[in-house]
């Protein structure tokens, strides 16, 4: 018989056994989103997204595609070896509507080149180095971006959803650094919504967002209630029609054999003979009978006159359409050149135009002219100053 353990050795065993099923009951893995859940926010971040890329292109005057969102739940661990490059954070704070904080991840480079094309440039050669003047445009970019997804949240909730003006920080993930600083929430596990971003040929990258669990579970819960008051409701099937018929002695319908009708037969055999030159008796040229023809009285049309003297003329109200924004053009002259001639333009190339020295210049909006001026600088700065007013009949000036 072995030797009997101590009860010090019983206690040392009961101890560990009792580890080993918290340990185990730690590490379970917990799904705090369902597929479902994942599914809805997926959809809300597409449908923001996509007015987005509509506000970007503005930005940019390039075609903007930003394609399908992939949702996951991630660590911050995840994000660094995924996206090791350095990058820009854009923290977008919701402060109406949803009360919550997100980030939105772009990579360094891909934010030289939006900004690049926002301050004129093609975006083929952008700066090297990032600027806080770089940082101020990426922010607005995004606030506007952010701001219109905002509105289509709105519109799809039915509630005021704002947002307060983002804050840009230029991030190197080779480094370590304290996340939580960032945002505290990027210390534990938290939402990943990865987009697909692309303008024109000069973007084809990754721009991700950083949710919150519980900013997420906002979003699914609205979006849930959402569907459930558009939701239509659906009556339900009734019985089965005969059954109901049969119980209430309603007669049922049945087959019935329809006589062919005479008048179509005798069209048919109508439309034969006219379509071989032969009429049958007592019909015109036109097919008609005598008993279908009459008199008709025609008489000419009757309109009211309209006096234009009797009309008094009313102020339109043009408040409406104060804030219409109209493009002003000032044309120095014209002239008329060949293809021959066009191709020998180069630099130091002087071209005449049918405007004389001093001569008025003409102001146009949207194509009509409807001044002349005169050239004036004021602080360096080309400027019109108006000598004449051109109204023409109809014009409201």
């Amino acid at each position: 018989m072995g030797e009997m353990l101590s009860q010090e050795e019983i206690n040392a065993l009961l101890r560990g056994l009792d580890d080993d099923e918290d340990t185990t009951k730690t590490e379970a893995p917990v799904n705090v989103l369902s597929d479902v859940d994942k599914d809805a926010i997926g959809e809300v971040s597409n449908i923001s997204m996509g007015t987005a890329a509509t506000t970007l292109f503005s930005l940019v005057n390039q075609k903007v595609v930003i394609t399908t969102p992939t949702v996951s739940l991630v660590h911050w661990d995840d994000i660094v070896q995924e996206y090791s490059s350095p990058c820009v954070a854009i923290q977008i704070v919701y402060k109406e509507g949803l009360e919550g904080t997100n980030l939105l991840i772009l990579k360094e480079e891909d934010v030289r080149v939006i900004t690049d094309l926002m301050m004129g440039g093609d975006g083929s050669n952008p700066d090297t180095e990032l600027s806080d003047l770089h940082l101020s445009a990426i922010s607005e970019a995004m606030n506007q971006m952010i701001g219109s997804a905002a509105t289509s949240m709105s519109s799809m909730f039915h509630k005021r959803i704002d947002i307060a003006p983002p804050i840009s920080n230029h991030l190197d993930l080779t480094e370590s650094f304290d996340q939580t600083e960032l945002s505290e929430f990027l210390g534990g596990e938290f939402i990943r919504v990865s987009f697909r971003l692309q303008i024109g040929d000069l973007v084809d990258s990754e721009m991700m967002q950083l949710y919150p669990v519980e900013f997420a579970q906002k979003i699914t819960d609205n979006f849930s209630n959402t569907k459930e008051k558009e939701e239509p409701k659906v009556e339900k099937p009734a019985a089965n029609q005969t059954q109901q018929n049969q119980q209430a002695g309603t007669p049922q319908p049945q087959m019935q054999y329809q006589q062919p009708d005479m008048n179509q037969q005798m069209n048919q055999s109508m439309n034969q003979q006219m379509n071989q030159g032969m009429m049958p008796p007592g019909y015109n040229q036109n097919g008609m009978s005598p008993s279908h023809q009459r008199n008709v009285e025609v008489q000419q049309a009757q309109f009211q006159s309209f006096d234009m003297g009797s009309f008094v003329q009313q102020k339109e109200n043009i408040d409406l359409i104060m804030d219409v924004p109209l493009e002003v053009t000032v044309e120095l002259g014209r002239t008329h050149k060949s293809i021959h001639d066009i191709l020998e333009f180069a630099p130091g190339t002087i071209i005449e135009l049918n405007k004389l020295a001093g001569e008025p210049i003409d102001v146009l909006v949207n194509g009509k002219i409807v001044a002349k001026g005169e050239v004036v600088v004021i602080d360096e700065n080309f400027s019109i100053r108006i000598t004449d007013i051109i109204k023409q009949a109809g014009q409201i000036l």
